[in-house]
């Protein structure tokens, strides 16, 4: 007979499907890591493969949330995966850009500093709540992504234009990544101070 969860406890078991996909994504990570450095020039098959794995990737992470959300199977560790799995791929991808020195290094250290911190403070006030994504901080991750997915494909080498367009959707990114981060800043001091007076 099933005992019914105690008081405290979690309904809802992190052994599910929605997780899966999540570690699933994370493990993509280095296979599109390694076709990036494998690849002879941007314009290689290798770099299809590697954008193709990328896309893959960022698209399941909709599809996990979608059945965590369908079937009531949100947990907490899919709140910290979740986050975790898009910023070791985004990430990882903007690392091994500006190793090629498609991606300036300001950029990418500007983008890491911000998603190591938050998520650095997300895991260490996890004990006592979960910091969730706000509005601003999943569509910077959607503008990171499409940037990410532009510069891993070999579309500038077919159409020159293609250029300007990924540096300008880059260099929204930035100013979106940055400014979200100083917004969970802000909230979270807010917060502080009125726990405190509480």
């Amino acid at each position: 007979m099933a005992t019914q969860p105690t008081q405290g406890q979690s309904k809802t078991s992190p052994f599910n499907l929605p997780n899966a996909i999540t570690v699933l994504r994370i493990l993509l990570v280095p296979v599109v890591i390694a076709l990036v450095f494998q690849a002879p020039s941007t314009n290689s098959w290798q770099r299809w493969l590697a954008v193709s794995a990328f896309v893959i990737s960022i698209a399941t992470d909709g599809v996990d949330g979608s059945i965590a959300r369908r079937r009531g199977l949100i947990t907490d560790l899919g709140k910290i995966l979740d986050p975790i799995a898009d910023k070791a791929l985004i990430g990882g991808a903007f690392v091994s850009l500006s190793i090629l020195g498609q991606i300036d290094w300001w950029i990418t250290i500007a983008i890491l500093v911000r998603e190591l911190g938050i998520t650095t403070y997300r895991l260490v006030v996890v004990r006592r709540r979960v910091l969730a994504a706000s509005t601003g901080g999943k569509v910077k991750t959607v503008l990171q992504a499409v940037a990410v997915g532009f510069y891993l494909s070999p579309l500038s080498a077919l159409w020159q234009p293609i250029e300007v367009i990924q540096y300008l959707i880059l260099l929204a990114a930035v100013v979106l990544t940055v400014s979200s981060g100083l917004q969970y800043v802000i909230l979270e001091v807010k917060a502080g101070r009125a726990r405190r007076r509480g």
